[in-house]
């Protein structure tokens, strides 16, 4: 069973679509992210309900990859960091009112809808509901409770991990930061841009699909 090599504790809509698209580069993947979970949805909903649940199989979740971006990895970065104690934690992180913008348009706009929600995905958008606005957002949908609760992710994060483990990466640093972390040469295409609002409704369809 291989271990996770890289553990993100930031929030969705920080870059983390990015940052699993260079790890990858990186020879770091496959790295888990969201979408991971909405592909396969009748296997990885009930793994995630059981961890919201306090019986996590942490190696099932991970089974084949070598790292981790995104929610629902980004709400258990505590428990995951202590499993994996060899693995570098990146915080993945934007400017405050830029990603309260950007997730109030996405994540937010359909958690907050649920009579919108497909039929095939109301299993899988309330389990994120549970991890993201429950837990991660500490129950808040409003401007200032969320920010708050950003401010409290990355707080409680840098407190706990020491420097040599943690890394706060913001994707317009590009890759300099992020290969010396993690003892990587720096490719020569450029660090990679993705999951545009409008790139993130296009992943959401697909799992209606």
């Amino acid at each position: 069973m291989m271990a996770l090599e890289v553990i993100g504790a930031g929030f969705g809509r920080t870059g983390t679509m990015s940052l699993r698209m260079a790890l990858n580069t990186l020879g770091l993947g496959p790295t888990y992210h969201m979408e991971d979970v909405l592909q396969d949805m009748p296997t990885r909903v009930p793994q995630w309900n059981a961890a919201l649940d306090g019986d996590p199989n942490w190696r099932a979740i991970y089974d084949g990859f070598h790292s981790a971006v995104d929610w629902p990895t980004a709400t258990f970065w505590r428990e995951l960091s202590e499993y994996y104690p060899n693995a570098k934690i990146i915080l993945s992180t934007r400017n405050p009112q830029n990603w309260y913008k950007s997730i109030s348009q996405t994540i937010l706009k359909v958690l907050t809808s649920p009579d919108d929600w497909p039929a095939e995905q109301v299993d899988w958008l309330t389990m994120v509901s549970k991890l993201a606005l429950g837990r991660s957002l500490q129950g808040h949908t409003d401007r200032q409770g969320v920010l708050e609760a950003f401010h409290h992710q990355e707080i409680e994060v840098k407190e706990t991990l020491s420097s040599d483990r943690l890394l706060v990466f913001r994707a317009r640093d590009g890759w300099d930061p992020l290969c010396t972390f993690l003892g990587k040469p720096i490719p020569l295409e450029p660090y990679p841009r993705s999951n545009s609002r409008e790139e993130f409704f296009e992943l959401m369809a697909q799992g209606t699909q």
